[in-house]
């Protein structure tokens, strides 16, 4: 997936998300899910492992099954602000899947 399509989704999805189905609060629920993108800040601290299609799940640490599977399970907890933050890492993570050709 080129870069600019991948910023494109990383930035987009979450508004998206929030505008379609947080209307009342669109503008907050869209800052949360967008600062689950500092997931990716991970790249910077772990050098991962080279692939051929520089797919980062299972690649850095933040982005390995357990942590993903935490994320899934932060969508279904009652604080707002978590399950928003839970959201969001979801999409970070369908984002970066789909830069591995899935």
């Amino acid at each position: 997936m080129p870069a600019v399509l991948a910023w494109i989704l990383h930035l987009g999805a979450p508004v998206a998300v929030a505008w379609i189905f947080f209307r009342k609060i669109w503008m907050r629920a869209a800052l949360i899910m967008l600062a689950a993108n500092l997931v990716a800040l991970d790249r910077l601290f772990f050098a991962a492992a080279e692939t051929p299609t520089n797919c980062a799940i299972n690649a850095y640490p933040l982005h390995t099954m357990l942590p993903i599977s935490l994320y899934g399970a932060m969508m279904f907890l009652p604080w707002l602000p978590v399950r928003l933050l839970g959201i969001g890492l979801v999409l970070h993570m369908l984002v970066d899947a789909l830069g591995c050709g899935l």
